[in-house]
Order: structure tokens, then C-alpha cells, then sequence
């Protein structure tokens, strides 16, 4: 039931569009919506409901909001963790949460958290990302898991290299917070997302 403001990736979910779609909505003031102090949209039911019967969309039954969606964070460094949590429980009751610290760690969460995405740095010791991201690729269990990498080591080689294994989409440190989220949703919800590079912006989190 619709019963509390949604994100942009959800109403994206229910009307069968992009999250980018749903922007281009709100910027025009098709769609209703406000601003949180982050910066992020929210949009009301009841909004969303007279959206649709206007436009003649029929939304989505089988995905309103409330199926949890599960995300893992892997970085070496804990202060990248705790902020890129903190950032990602901005988007919804609905997110669950789960960190490790290295990839072998990583691995032993994917098998039992099994997670929707893996939001994964690089470079870390014992079993680096490039690792971790053909393990998962390589396995049907996990082969579902969208996997965004994070990384400050973002030459063309290897990025080529992350997308070559088999990542959806990667995202330059120090991170750009409201990029990250953009991401995220989109990588959540909608069923391909093109992977493009996003400039360091001089300002972020991490290294």
C-alpha cells in the first residue's frame, strides 16, 4: 500500500520508466515533488496516484514499495563505509544494509546476505575488487547482484578491466555523494544502466 512519500527509483518502478524519466517529470512540474535538504526527491502518494490517472499510466502492482532491497558496501577503509551508509539510508526504510572490509570478507557475505548490489572498491588487501567482481560473475548464485565499483585508481586500463569482468557501473573517488545515490537507483531499478565515468569533483569521501 502506498502509505509514506516515495523516492524517485521507486515511482520509476511503478510507472515503468526510468529514475531519469521520473526527473525530467518533476523538473518540468509534471510530477509533484519535494526537496529534502540532501537534495533528494520525494514524492507524495496521492501525488503519484493523480499523476497516473492524468497520464493514463498504470502502475506497477506487483512492485510497491516494501520489498526490501539489499545492498553491501566493501571498503577497506571504515570512515567510506560508515559515510556511504549513512548517505544510502536516505533512500528508504525499504534499504537493508551490510559492510565488509576486504574481499574475502565480501565473498563470505554475498553467499548468506545475498544481496541486490554490491557497491565494491577496488583496490583492497587479501582479494582485491577486480577478484571479487569475476568470482561473483562467474558464479549463478550470485550472477543476479548488480555491482557498483568505487575506486581512486580510475585510469582507462582499469576501467576497462571493470567493465570487461563484468561490473554494471563505477563511480571515481573521492565520491560525489548525490552521484552515488543517482547510481544506486538506477542500478536497483532499473534493468540496464550504461556505465560512464564520473569525474573526480575535488570534493567527496574517500581516497
Amino acid at each position: 500500500m502506498l502509505n509514506k512519500p516515495l523516492t524517485t527509483g521507486e515511482v520509476a518502478r511503478l510507472c515503468h520508466v526510468s529514475a531519469v524519466a521520473i526527473w525530467k517529470w518533476i523538473k518540468k512540474g509534471k510530477l509533484p515533488a519535494y526537496r529534502l535538504p540532501g537534495g533528494h526527491y520525494r514524492i507524495e502518494p496521492g501525488s503519484l496516484l493523480a499523476f497516473a490517472k492524468k497520464h493514463n499510466i498504470t502502475l506497477n502492482a506487483d512492485l510497491m514499495p516494501g520489498g526490501e532491497r539489499r545492498i553491501l558496501v566493501v571498503d577497506d577503509e571504515p570512515t567510506v563505509i560508515e559515510i556511504v551508509t549513512r548517505a544510502l539510508q536516505t533512500l528508504g526504510e525499504h534499504i537493508i544494509l551490510a559492510s565488509a572490509t576486504d574481499g574475502f570478507e565480501a565473498g563470505l557475505q554475498m553467499a548468506t546476505f545475498r544481496p541486490h548490489l554490491l557497491i565494491l572498491d577496488l583496490m583492497m588487501p587479501q582479494v582485491n575488487g577486480f577478484e571479487v567482481c569475476r568470482r561473483i560473475r562467474e558464479d549463478p548464485a550470485l550472477a543476479h547482484a548488480r555491482i557498483l565499483i568505487i575506486t581512486a585508481f580510475g585510469s582507462h586500463e582499469n576501467l576497462r578491466r571493470i567493465l570487461e569482468i563484468g561490473a554494471d557501473d563505477f563511480l571515481h573517488k573521492p565520491l560525489d555523494i548525490d552521484r552515488l545515490t543517482e547510481k544506486v537507483e538506477a542500478l536497483l531499478y532499473n534493468d540496464a544502466t550504461p556505465a560512464r565515468a564520473t569525474e573526480p569533483s575535488g570534493e567527496g569521501v574517500g581516497r
